[in-house]
């Protein structure tokens, strides 16, 4: 009876070393830092091609994993970009295909969306949106109710970042909120104070994990780079001086980010993803440009090439390779299920469109999994701004910033991107079967993408 005793302590005490050790060498799960620029052009950092700004910290970033040089946003506007990256779906099925109101108590994307705080926040991770919304006004469309536990920033499209007033279409319209709740910090330069909030979530949450969307409102107009920057860029013409120093001034607050993120020892566990929302902004309100594309035309608002590829890139040291390169096509779509397949969470049992990037990430053969993919942005009704990019081979229907003497008669541009990747030349004359077969592509898109 003893004998038989001694050897249930010695399994009990084996099984509880067992465990203990199990528990000690279990790995933990990655915190996730999604961070998204606002109006930033394709070209406008180093290592995307710029030769006027100083963009260390991103740049230092990008070479710590994989950038991605064929990477589109599913949008070539805020809101439904912002939608897409969230939900890991087209804009149009997330439901939010146009501008979200900058007004409170404008509904935006239908709070029945799941997000990706969501996604994170049901499995077990802390939550947290900093900086720019602009995907609904509402209770119900707000970050709170949209699966973050924690949130600070403004609800609309753009705020002065000295008074936190909406910058233009007023009076009286302050937006600054923490958690639902409206704020007041005066004088206080709002990207300083993203900085902190993010600083304290994170210290607050070291012991992990968490999840943060930092969503930057630079180089988004009013175009409001710290002094230093501003002297520095002094010798450039206008408005890239003005723009060249909200992107350094990005930068720098990039890297007081990412300082704290290596004060607390978390760098080697911490999936880091960047990406701009889509191109860079000629709107009067940004002095009518100073971003860059680099060879590609377009920009924000259009379905040219500068209008929805957007710098990209991710890093996880000891996880993902150091200075990658990939060339296949990857969208903002895509990151949804990206992530959620790094940190082993069980995807929602809805339609995604976006697909994992793991394959490709770890390897420059992988596939392209978006052979095809489609964009539909603004226009109305009976003259929608379309584009379908199969292979090399690009659509567009009525793009922004095209001249009329360009399009056919239908209102059509095609492309060969490969050939022509400044897309100067419409070929829809010389191939109407390329035309025809994009052209019913899209149309069954359209039918099916509405769907939930």
């Amino acid at each position: 009876m003893k004998k038989i005793f001694v050897s249930a302590v010695l399994l009990a005490a084996a099984g509880f070393g067992l465990t203990a050790y199990t528990k000690k060498q279990a790995p933990k799960r990655p915190n996730v830092i999604v961070i998204y620029t606002d109006d930033q052009g394709y070209a406008d950092l180093n290592l995307y091609g710029s030769k006027d700004l100083y963009t260390p910290n991103m740049d230092a970033l990008a070479k710590s994993g994989v950038r991605f040089m064929n990477f589109y946003a599913a949008a070539p506007i805020c809101s439904p970009s912002r939608a897409s990256l969230l939900t890991g779906r087209y804009p149009q099925r997330a439901g939010l295909p146009a501008m979200a109101p900058s007004k409170e108590g404008g509904a935006g994307m239908p709070g029945s969306q799941y997000t990706m705080g969501e996604l994170f926040k049901d499995a077990g991770y802390k939550t947290a949106h900093i900086g720019k919304w602009h995907v609904g006004y509402t209770k119900d469309t707000e970050p709170n109710a949209q699966g973050f536990d924690y949130s600070f920033g403004f609800m609309g499209g753009c705020i002065d970042n000295y008074s936190h007033f909406f910058y233009w279409d007023g009076p009286n319209r302050h937006d600054l909120w923490r958690n639902g709740t409206e704020i007041y910090e005066p004088g206080q330069f709002f990207a300083d104070l993203m900085v902190d909030e993010a600083g304290k979530f994170m210290d607050e949450n070291k012991n992990g994990p968490f999840f943060m969307y930092w969503a930057i409102n630079n180089p988004h107009y009013p175009l409001q780079g710290k002094k230093k920057w501003l002297d520095y860029y002094k010798h450039l013409p206008s408005p890239r001086d003005k723009y060249a120093a909200s992107i350094s001034t990005m930068d720098e607050n990039i890297g007081a980010l990412l300082k704290k993120v290596d004060e607390l020892g978390l760098r080697d566990n911490t999936i880091i993803v960047f990406q701009s929302d889509q191109g860079f902004s000629r709107e009067e309100r940004t002095f009518g440009g100073g971003g860059s594309a680099g060879q590609y035309r377009g920009s924000k608002f259009s379905l040219f090439e500068g209008g929805v590829r957007v710098p990209a890139f991710i890093s996880w040291p000891k996880h993902i390779e150091a200075n990658g390169v990939r060339n296949q096509v990857a969208t903002n779509i895509d990151w949804y299920p990206t992530l959620a397949e790094y940190c082993g969470i069980k995807l929602p049992a809805r339609k995604l469109d976006g697909v994992s990037l793991v394959p490709i990430i770890k390897s420059t053969q992988a596939k392209t999994e978006h052979q095809v993919f489609n964009w539909q942005s603004g226009g109305g009704r009976n003259n929608p701004q379309w584009s379908v990019l199969d292979g090399d081979w690009k659509l567009m229907h009525s793009p922004f910033e095209a001249k009329k003497d360009e399009l056919n008669a239908q209102g059509y541009f095609l492309v060969n991107l490969k050939d022509d990747p400044s897309e100067q030349h419409n070929i829809a004359e010389q191939h109407p079967d390329v035309v025809k077969h994009l052209e019913e592509v899209h149309q069954k898109w359209i039918a099916e993408v509405f769907q939930q």
